[in-house]
């Protein structure tokens, strides 16, 4: 099994195959417009820039299941995608990605990289940590998504190769982007 055979919505609600990016390196985000980690779409974005041409391609899953911090409707989130991070990559349909509600993509992926915790450098990690604890406990038991922005590098031939928590900036994944480049 790979990414290739998921089958998502695009944020018009029209099927796609990610079998349609086979050949490409993958970066599989969960997104929020109204969160702290928001600015990555930036870096997001300057990655795509950077690397397009050799074959990444970055895919955002908007999701309300953190903080309500995505209230949007498919429409809003990508106007404000595209006006404020000049977002060129590809905005699926907002939906879920963790627990029961899970798209089946988010379980497959939670299910191949396990949560190995958040990058304790980071200037927001304790605060992410003591969120979590204080606000959603049960979202710090098992390897479901934690919080927005956390994100899965996929190879070219569809495997789940790392997984980076939103402690993680985009740009902080560059080395292993190149490596499957």
């Amino acid at each position: 099994m790979s990414v290739y055979d998921f089958t998502v919505k695009t944020n018009k609600g029209e099927e796609k195959s990610l079998a349609d990016y086979k050949g490409k390196v993958l970066i599989i985000v969960n997104t929020a417009s109204k969160c702290g980690f928001t600015p990555q779409y930036k870096e997001l974005q300057e990655l795509y820039d950077k690397y397009k041409e050799k074959g990444l391609e970055i895919l955002g899953f908007p999701c309300n299941q953190f903080g309500e911090q995505e209230p949007g409707t498919n429409e809003e989130v990508q106007t404000f995608c595209r006006r404020n991070y000049g977002v060129s990559f590809q905005i699926f349909e907002k939906g879920d990605v963790r627990g029961e509600t899970a798209q089946p993509l988010f379980k497959y992926l939670t299910a191949e990289k396990k949560f190995e915790g958040f990058d304790e450098n980071h200037p927001i990690a304790a605060k992410l940590t003591e969120a979590l604890k204080a606000n959603f406990p049960e979202y710090l038991e098992g390897d479901g998504i934690k919080w927005n922005f956390t994100k899965f590098l996929i190879d070219r031939e569809g495997n789940v190769v790392k997984r980076f928590e939103p402690t993680t900036t985009p740009s902080d994944m560059a080395a292993d982007i190149e490596k499957l480049l």
